[in-house]
């Protein structure tokens, strides 16, 4: 006989009867955004390994944090060896490491990919109670939503275009759009119509009268399909075209870090209006 009502309310109870789960005290990162949260959330004993993406500076937030931390490769056996009680692991993370260290029992946390600032702050609450610090995970949001309130917006939005290699970008339902639009800029993408991340061809950009061009990349960093597209004939034609270098490792993850991102956009875009600071 079916009790629908009755098995629910017996999973509640039990829920509710289980003891709050235990700070983990060997914690172990296997994915460059989880560093991230992991270096700043927990306390600096309790972390075993990090990536050893996590001490590039061109890449990490984190890079100095990181100087002092045992490094990773991403191997199950490492992870193993290290007998951690909590094993954080990304979207990225190969699918056969993942699997592997479940056969093996780890205590495994599987972080997304924030698809917008709420999804920003949901993940650091997810990653502060798994850590047993959600009063550090409550400072991190206010932080990054004091950040974002003081950015400082062009009064006359200009027309913006992300472009990385090939000519990718974001559109709407995308974080970099919320990120453009906390900015107080236009994104050309999404006007366009284009739905969360694809392409958009040079001409459209130029057609469309942009004056705002923002690289996912730093102005001294290795040559890049992203760099060439400067020397087009066409974006050079553009008057007024003004470049605003966002280093990749300020929004590629998702974190809070992306306040410092908008703040960025914002100068720049306060700059190509002729507001200046």
């Amino acid at each position: 006989m079916r009790r629908p009502a009755v098995i629910p309310l017996l999973l509640v109870l039990g829920l509710a009867a289980m003891p709050a789960m235990a700070r983990p005290h060997r914690v172990v990162s296997l994915n460059l955004c989880a560093d991230a949260l992991v270096l700043r959330l927990a306390d600096r004993a309790d972390v075993q390994s990090v990536t050893w993406l996590a001490r590039d500076p061109e890449n990490s937030v984190v890079a100095a944090e990181a100087a002092s931390v045992p490094v990773n490769r991403g191997l199950a056996e490492e992870v193993a060896a290290l007998d951690p009680d909590l094993v954080v692991v990304g979207a990225f993370t190969p699918r056969g490491t993942v699997a592997l260290l479940r056969r093996l029992g780890m205590p495994l946390l599987e972080l997304g990919v924030p698809e917008s600032l709420d999804g920003i702050r949901a993940q650091i609450r997810q990653m502060a109670a798994a850590l047993g610090q959600a009063e550090r995970g409550e400072q991190m949001i206010a932080a990054m939503d004091g950040r974002l309130a003081a950015v400082r917006s062009p009064a006359s939005p200009p027309l913006a275009v992300v472009l990385r290699p090939n000519g990718f970008t974001a559109g709407r339902s995308s974080l970099v759009d919320e990120i453009l639009r906390r900015a107080g800029v236009r994104n050309l993408a999404a006007e366009r119509g284009l739905e969360a991340y694809g392409e958009i061809p040079l001409e459209t950009v130029a057609l469309a009268g942009v004056r705002l061009l923002i690289l996912n990349q730093p102005e001294n960093g290795a040559p890049s399909l992203g760099e060439a597209m400067l020397d087009h004939p066409i974006l050079a034609a553009l008057p007024g075209l003004r470049v605003v270098r966002v280093p990749s490792r300020l929004w590629t993850c998702g974190g809070p870090e992306v306040a410092e991102a908008a703040a960025l956009i914002a100068d720049a875009a306060r700059e190509a209006t002729g507001e200046g600071r």
